[in-house]
Parts: C-alpha cells; structure tokens; sequence
C-alpha cells in the first residue's frame, strides 16, 4: 500500500466521523426546536383548559390546520400537474440551442427534486396564508342574517359582512394558483423545448398550446367572477363624498364591471377555443379588447360622468345616495335611536336657578380621576411595591340607601421598586399580588384638599362591606408568579405590611385555582422553558401544591378566550358580591357594512386620556356593538363572558363558532348590573359619527352647514392639543325623572378657531343598568343629544377655559401660586345641563415642587355664561355665581373652609356680556395680591431697563407679598 493510499484511507473515516456529527448535531436541533415548539402548544392547553375553554383554543387549531392543508394541496397539487404535464409530453426530438442546452444539463439532476420541492414550498407558503383566514371562513359556514337589506341590489347585509369576503378571498388564492401554475408551465415547456422563440415566431408544441391555453381560459373566468364581486364592493367603498355607491358608481361604474365580467368570459371561450383548434389570433384581439374596455369602461366613462354630469349637479343627484349613508351609518353604528332636544340654553345666572336640579348639583363630581392618582398613592399606597394606575376609574355604590359617584382603583404591585431585594424568589414566589380597593367620594373633599376616601387602609375598611381584597390579576400584575405552599408549610406570600418594620409582614397563600398546576416534572419544565428560566425547574419553591399565573392583565385573558372581540381600552375593577372583579367591554366589529361610513377605531378613541393605539389588526370599522360584557375575578382569574347584545347578529354567528362560551345575560347578578356602565369607547366612537351623522338630511349633510366636531381638551398642552375625553356624572337630561349616572360630551363647530368656538351639542347616554339580576334597565344606552341655538350663546370648553384664565382676579391668584414653590394644575372642565343653562366646574389643584408631593384640590371654578366664580368648594362657588344662593346645595356643602371669607368670587354681572369682582370678604389677601402685582410691575420695568439694584428690590417685595398672600388665604 502506498503513502496515498494509505493518506486516502484515513481521510474516509474522518469525513464519515464528522457527517455523522453533523448529522447528529442537525437531529437535535430539530428536536429541541420540535421540543420547544411543543412545550409552547402544550402550555397553552393546560392555560385554556384551567380557565374551562379549551374548546376555543382547539377550535382555532383545527380550523387553523384544516386551512393549511386546504392551502397547501390547492397550490401544490396544480402546480405539480403542470410541471409533470409540461415534462410529460415535452417533445423527445427538440432541437435547443446553446444556451437552454447548458439550462437543461444543470436542472436535469435535480428535476425530481424541484417538481416535487417547487409545489411544497409554494403550498408551504399558500397555506400559512390560507391558515390565517379561518375566521372568514368559520364566519362563511356559520352566517347569520342581519334581517335587513342594501338599498342597491336588495341583499341581506350578511352577505357583504360574510360571503363576499370569502368570495373574494377564494377567488383571489384561486387566481395565484392559476398564474403561478402557468409560469410553472410555461417555464417547464420553455426548458424542454416545447415552446420556442426565433426571430419572427413562436414555436409551440400542441400539448403546451393547450396547457396554456387552458390555464389562461381559467384564469380570466375568475377574473370574470372577481370582476362580478366588485361591484358589490362598490357598496362598501369610500369615495370623497360617502362611503358606498354614488350616482356614478350606480349609472357607470356598476354597469362597467357587468359588461366587463361579461367579456371576460367570453375572452376565456376564446382561449379555450384555441387550445383545440391551434388559433391565437382570436383570444389574443379578445384580450386586448378586454384591456381596452377595462380603460374605458372601468376608469374613463365613469370619470367622464362623474365630472359633465355629477359635478354640475352633485347635490340632487348625490342626494339619494347621501340618504342610503346616513341611514346605514346610523344604523351601524347604533345612533338611528339619538333623542334629538332643542334646548334654548339660558346664559344668566339668576339666584335659586338649581333648586329643580338640586339632586344633579348634589352629585357634581370635583375629584378629577385624571390628577388624583399621586394623591391617592401618597396616601394610600403604603409601600413602594404598590402602585396606582395613572388614571383611576370613576365607578358608583348604594352607600346609605343612594347611589354615589366613586373614584376607584385598586392597589397593584410594582416589581420595579423592589431595589436590592429583586431576586427571582422575591419576584416570584413572595411578591405576587396586589391588595385592596381604594374609593373616594367624587363629590366630596377634606378642608386641606384631600379625597374623603369611602374605602382605605390596610387591611381595607369603609363603606363596601367585607371582599376578597387580593390582587392576583391585574393591570399591572407581574408577568408570572408561582403562588401555593406545600401541605403544613408556612406561608411565603406577602399579603401586606402590618407594621413599621420588616418582620411585622402578614403572609397568605393563594388557594384558589388560578393557574395550571406545577405538580409534575415534564410541567416545570415546560414552564422553565417557555419563561426561561431554570428556577421554576429547580426551586425549592415550587411544590405539588404550586399554580404557575400569567397572561394575568384582564384585558388580555378575555382577549385570548374570545378572540373575535375588539377589547375595550379601559377595563375597570368592582366590588361585586364580595370578590373585585374586572368589568371588560367587548366588541364586535366589521368593516364591510354595505353605505355605512368607515371609521379609524384608534383615532375615533384617541383623547388626552387614551393615547393612540397601533392595532396590529386593521382598524377600519363602519360596524360596531358592545355585544359582550366579560368579568375576570382579581383573585382566581376566572373570565365570564355574557351577551349583552343577544341580537347582534355577528355574536349569534360567532357562539356558533364557539358554542357555550357565552353566557346569557339573565345570569348576571344584581350587583354586578349596578357596576356595568355604556363603555366609553364606544361612546367616543359614536360621538365621531354625530358629529355629522346627526344631521339626517341630505341636502342639508351635503351641504355640512351644521357639522360638529369634539372639542380640544382646554386643559392639554397648546403645542400638541388632544380631544377632550367623555365623562362618567350622575346628571339629569331633559326627558328624565331624575338623575342617571351617564356618559356626556359636547360638540363645537367643525370649521374656525378651538376657542372661538360656542357650543352646539351636548350628547349624553345613560350608563345605568339598573340593580335587576340578569335584566338591563329600560333607559339604559339611551342616547340623547340636545341641540343648542346655532346663534353661539353658550360658550364652548375652549371659550370657557380662556374666560377662566383671563379673568383678572383669577389669574392673579393662580399666578401668585405658581410663582412660589407650587404648581397650580387645572382638572377636568365638566359640564352640566342645569339651571336651565350649561354649567362649567373645574377642580384646581396645588402640588408643591418637592420630591414628596401630591396634588390637593384647593379651588373650584364655575361658570354659566358670561359670569364665573372662583372658591374654596362648589358650594360657595355656586352660591356666589347664582346670586348668593344657587337653591340646592354641593357635595362639599359641609366642607370646612381652609380660610374663612378667602373666596375670590367673580359673579357681579355688568349686563355687558363682561364680568367684575365682587367684593372680596378677604381685605389682607386682596391688599397682598395687589402688592404682588405693584412688585412684578416693577420687577418687569428694571429687568427691561437692566436696573439690577431695583430689580432685587422689585423681588423682595414679591417675595414678602406672596408670603403675606398666602398666609391670608390660609393655606
């Protein structure tokens, strides 16, 4: 044996050693890949089957997988056809040149492997995308009537909301599968030959005349189809005028598609001519023909009558049209009902004005749920692990017989704040959950500005009675905790501090069902690795007994149990039969509403207290119900779903995709009705269609001489104004007995300046779905929108906030605030119809700059039109706006004032639309203000006169002035 040989002969072991390492390597990649795949779908199932709805998770994995396969085969198979029937009959004596001579040698080895590894990618491909479609298609197969009828061709509305789009959507893979089959074939024939180019012609074998011939025939009968379908998507189009089919639409374009639908299939029976007779000249004029009619049928003649006949006479001819979109816009949108009121608002303030709404001015809420969340954690929070949502929640209880407004939240955890003690164990198995409800009186305040809490303290006490307090699941709740203590062991979960040091703890453990158990080693290790993290394998921690809680924010549990709802933005805790639970408003949505106008559901939403939301999914909608309520319970987890719209027809369709995951609504139980409320997204949505919508009219709609808009919020910033958001108030609207808790908003002119702008429309619902078990009130959802003189007497929130900030008495007081050590913040401008009028409240509060702070109301403004007052409590307020006695009595009446006789009222009407102080009750703080404003005069000269030793002196004697002030004022 030589050297080489002997050379040659090592190098084979070593090349086999480290295939089969790679092999090897390559297997367990797959396997851990397939394994963590695996662990994900497994862990999802224990998820869904310990809340009881496994059956959606699987009826989604079914369909899901039924789809690929559907996607799969339908590509694959007719793509491998027509290689195999190109390759089949390819001519066996083709001469080829050069060139697709070399093609050929370097495909041939690999031929079997790209006909059959073609078609399985692009099926690979096709079917992920089919398997995305499963909603359309269970929606298709378990359709239910809407019971009404497009006003152009007489369908049920059903049909655009489910048929078309599966229609459409059909034809549309139907379509791919035809062209990707045909350059399949084509490529397939051109490499064997069987079609061939020279200089002046196209050679083409008779087998490939007919495949392509053929492929293309079918082709265009689908284009045919999808052509016929468009003109039903006419009906949800939106155009510069309306959404749906204008007169152009109807008189042109519809026609158009007819004809060309028509001609399209006759172009197919060209081609289908052609493959057996071996003539193209037909089906190729034929084509050309259809190109030309699409220009000019589909594009040119409904221009040409949009701009000579439309255009000079848009407003009759449109009118009809402009009918059906209101109609259906209304109705989709579930505003057809609005209560439409004249209401010729007064706009003086005479004395005894509120005592018919003595109830309404009783129950004004001044505690702003947007500010207060500092002032609610400085007080309550107790402990740096807790924490308040930035925006608390107004809710209502029967506190002594009466419903009262609430501002509410609940005390969640805050892992952040741990520092040093932040291990995993501490994260997971010691810190994991929050603790308690916190309310407030909304109408109510202490003589230092502080909420007059209904519910406080660890443990909680007040007026809600005794409730599971702990804070398993919420908006802020850790993304998982391992909660459950072995049998006789000690527990290790912190339930709340009882003392001033650490050893004083009070420990529970959780004993609910939560969670998937942890009471096997193949689930720890699932967990371990869909966490990552090794401790949940390994920690002593975690017992026979342990529950692993995740997916905990209420929002997203029902999100993933139902996932065909639009989830409310706003999910928000209650006190109901002694456990807090989260009350979560669910939507069902679409955007195929024949004549219905299309609506941006994050930018309809979006205001100073809800920024806006990028939705992966599209948000376009001209359809909207709040057809389901939902509960999570903060303590177990557990998700209710109820119907509260049983005739919603796509809820109908969707239980029965879903069957028994929906409740009824005559199994919810009173208490649980009390706390439901008319979700405020919805409102915001509805507010955005009347803004217009309102206006039932065609001709006077076209002409949008009365269209609306929402105002700005008053009290966002200039540079980057944002809408001002709806507020939850008990208030009584014309046409009601008495007052409601209700939703409102107001509406300005669309055109011209925010703060030039009067008032046009006060729109409220009523909120209250009563106290039966299982039975809504009848009032409740009732829209009702009271219309305002369009001569502009009423000032709007943006005319109202600069009032407030002009008035010479006001500004100087808050201006001598702000140049001390605090911030003056201004609260949410409310507005009620009372007293015959509109009455604008507004919360002001101080927070010192120090690190420590927290908001404190101290004052209240108020206006009714052209007079305003400014006091320590509405009370005073309104007494000093209506003329010493307003004739009913505030929430705050009993409120001890900080300073006696420190009001600053401004409600001494000239009778020349202007307004000047009263005469204060307060001589020392009126002579401080008056000194503070001689000194800044005078500081302001020297600084522009660059005279530094008047400057100083100039600021001395502010100093002294704002001292003197506020000593006056008492605060």
């Amino acid at each position: 044996m030589t050297s080489s040989t002997a050379q040659n002969s090592g190098q084979k072991p070593a090349r086999k050693s480290r295939t089969v390492i790679a092999v090897a390597i390559a297997v367990i990649a797959v396997l851990a890949i397939a394994f963590f795949i695996f662990t994900n779908l497994y862990t999802e199932v224990l998820w869904y089957n310990q809340l009881g709805f496994v059956s959606v998770l699987t009826t989604q994995w079914v369909a899901g997988t039924v789809m690929f396969f559907i996607g799969f085969f339908a590509m694959a198979i007719p793509v491998f056809a027509s290689i195999e029937i190109a390759f089949r009959f390819r001519p066996v004596y083709a001469k080829l040149n050069s060139q697709l001579d070399r093609y050929q040698q370097v495909v041939e080895p690999l031929r079997r492997l790209a006909a059959f590894g073609i078609p399985a990618l692009l099926g690979l491909f096709a079917g992920v995308a089919t398997a995305t479609r499963w909603q359309v298609v269970l929606m298709y197969l378990n359709r239910t009537s809407f019971g009404k009828t497009d006003p152009q061709f007489g369908l049920d509305v059903s049909f655009y909301v489910y048929d078309l789009p599966f229609w459409q959507s059909v034809v549309g893979f139907a379509s791919a599968v035809v062209i990707l089959s045909g350059i399949a074939a084509v490529s397939t024939s051109y490499l064997y030959g069987a079609i061939r180019f020279g200089q002046r012609e196209v050679r083409i074998s008779k087998t490939a005349r007919v495949q392509v011939a053929i492929t293309a025939g079918i082709y265009l009968l689908l284009q045919a189809v999808s052509i016929w379908l468009d003109q039903y998507a006419t009906l949800t189009s939106s155009g510069g005028l309306l959404t749906g089919a204008s007169y152009s639409d109807v008189n042109a374009t519809i026609p158009g598609l007819q004809i060309l639908s028509g001609i399209a299939v006759i172009v197919a029976i060209l081609f289908l001519i052609a493959a057996f007779i071996g003539r193209w000249r037909l089906p190729v004029i034929g084509t050309v023909l259809l190109i030309i009619s699409g220009l000019i049928l589909g594009s040119l003649y409904p221009w040409v009558v949009q701009r000579f006949q439309v255009d000079p006479s848009e407003k009759s001819l449109e009118q009809p049209y402009l009918q059906d979109n209101i109609n259906a816009t209304r109705d989709a949108y579930g505003v057809s009902d609005v209560e439409t009121i004249p209401y010729d608002a007064k706009t003086t303030a005479e004395a005894g004005a509120l005592r018919a709404d003595a109830a309404t001015t009783s129950s004004i809420r001044i505690l702003d749920p947007a500010i207060v969340s500092g002032t609610f954690a400085a007080l309550q929070q107790f402990r740096q692990y807790y924490q308040f949502p930035t925006d608390l929640n107004v809710d209502r209880y029967t506190i002594d017989g009466k419903s009262q407004d609430t501002v509410t939240t609940v005390r969640d955890l805050n892992l952040t704040q741990l520092g040093t003690s932040a291990s995993w164990y501490n994260q997971t198995v010691v810190y994991t959950h929050g603790y308690g409800v916190v309310a407030a009186y909304g109408n109510q305040r202490s003589a230092d500005g502080q909420p007059v809490f209904a519910e406080s303290g660890i443990p909680s006490t007040g007026v809600l009675g005794a409730y599971e307090p702990r804070i398993y699941f919420g908006k802020t709740s850790p993304d998982y905790s391992i909660v459950g203590a072995a049998q006789g062991a000690s527990a290790v979960e912190l339930d709340y501090p009882s003392g001033t040091d650490s050893a004083s703890q009070a420990y529970s453990t959780f004993t609910g069902d939560g969670g998937p158990k942890l009471d096997n080693v193949f689930n720890r290790l699932a967990y371990a690795l869909k966490f990552q993290s090794e401790q949940i394998f390994l920690s002593e921690a975690v017992n026979a007994n342990s529950q692993i809680l995740y997916d905990r924010d209420p929002a997203t549990r029902v999100s993933k149990v139902a996932p065909y709802l639009t989830i409310d933005s706003d999910p928000y805790a209650s006190v109901v039969d002694g456990k807090v639970v989260w009350i979560v408003d669910g939507y069902t949505t679409s955007s195929n509403y024949p004549y219905s106008k299309t609506e941006g559901l994050s930018a309809a939403i979006a205001d100073t207290n809800t920024p806006k939301l990028g939705y992966a999914v599209d948000n376009n909608i001209n359809y909207i119900r709040n057809s389901v309520k939902a509960t999570v319970d903060a303590y177990t987890g557990k998700v209710t779903l109820y119907a509260w719209d049983d005739t919603d027809p796509m809820l109908q369709t969707w239980e029965k995709i879903f069957p028994a995951t929906v409740k009824p609504m005559s199994e919810m139980g009173s208490q649980l009705m009390s706390h439901v409320r008319y979700p405020a997204d919805l409102f915001k949505v509805q507010r955005a269609i009347l803004g217009q919508y309102h206006v039932t009219d065609a001709g006077s709609f076209y002409s949008r001489e009365d269209a609306w808009t929402t105002p700005n919020d008053p009290t966002s910033l200039a540079a980057s104004p944002t809408l001002q958001p709806p507020y939850y108030l008990t208030l009584q609207m014309p046409g009601q007995t008495e007052p409601q808790y209700s939703l409102y908003t107001t509406f300005i002119p669309l055109t011209g300046e925010d703060t030039s702008k009067s008032l046009n429309g006060y729109l409220a619902v009523d909120s209250n779905a009563g106290a039966t078990a299982g039975q809504k009130s009848a009032d409740f959802g009732k829209l009702r929108l009271l219309t305002l003189p369009k001569a502009g007497t009423v000032p709007g929130p943006g005319q109202q906030q600069n009032k407030f900030s002009s008035n010479p008495t006001v500004s100087q007081a808050l201006n001598l605030l702000k140049q001390g050590s605090t911030d003056v913040i201004s609260g949410n401008l409310l507005t009620l119809p009372v007293g015959g009028g509109l009455l604008y409240v507004q919360p002001v509060y101080v927070k010192s700059r120090g690190e420590t702070s927290y908001p404190l109301l101290q004052k209240i403004l108020v206006g009714f039109g052209d007079k305003i007052a400014f006091e320590d409590t509405l009370n005073a307020a309104l007494d000093d706006l209506f003329g010493g006695d307003s004739g009913a009595t505030a929430g705050d009446g009993n409120t001890p004032s900080p300073g006696a006789g420190t009001g600053t009222g401004t409600g001494t009407s000239t009778g020349t639309g202007t307004t000047t102080p009263s005469t204060t009750n307060n001589a020392a703080l009126q002579q401080a203000l008056n000194e503070a404003q001689a000194a800044l005069t005078a500081r302001d000269a020297a600084l522009k006169a660059a005279d530094w030793a008047a400057y100083g002196v100039a600021d001395a004697q502010l100093k002294t002035a704002v001292a003197a002030a506020i000593a006056a004022s008492g605060q």
